[in-house]
């Protein structure tokens, strides 16, 4: 059965991707005039986002990447820009 959301309740909510790492939290929804296009992601002290992205505060992640939705949101892993611990070095 298909539950339906308000947009608004997703605000603040916690996203993972599927291999289980701590993503982000959502900021707010892009909508066109009939659909959802995207969801900005804010990058948070403990996310996977705030390692790789340093100063930028955020990501859009398109809705074809989204994978499921409830009390937390779980994205595709292809959606997680590259990181290589070793460049930081």
């Amino acid at each position: 059965m298909l539950k339906m959301k308000k947009i608004t309740e997703t605000f603040d909510m916690k996203v993972f991707t599927d291999n289980g790492e701590y993503f982000g939290d959502v900021e707010e929804a892009i909508v066109t005039s009939t659909k959802i296009f995207g969801w900005k992601v804010r990058a948070t002290k403990s996310s996977f986002l705030n390692k790789v992205l340093g100063s930028a505060k955020g990501v859009i992640v398109p809705h074809q990447l989204v994978k499921s939705m409830g009390d937390i949101m779980i994205i595709s892993k292809q959606a997680m820009p590259s990181y290589n611990p070793d460049e930081d070095e």
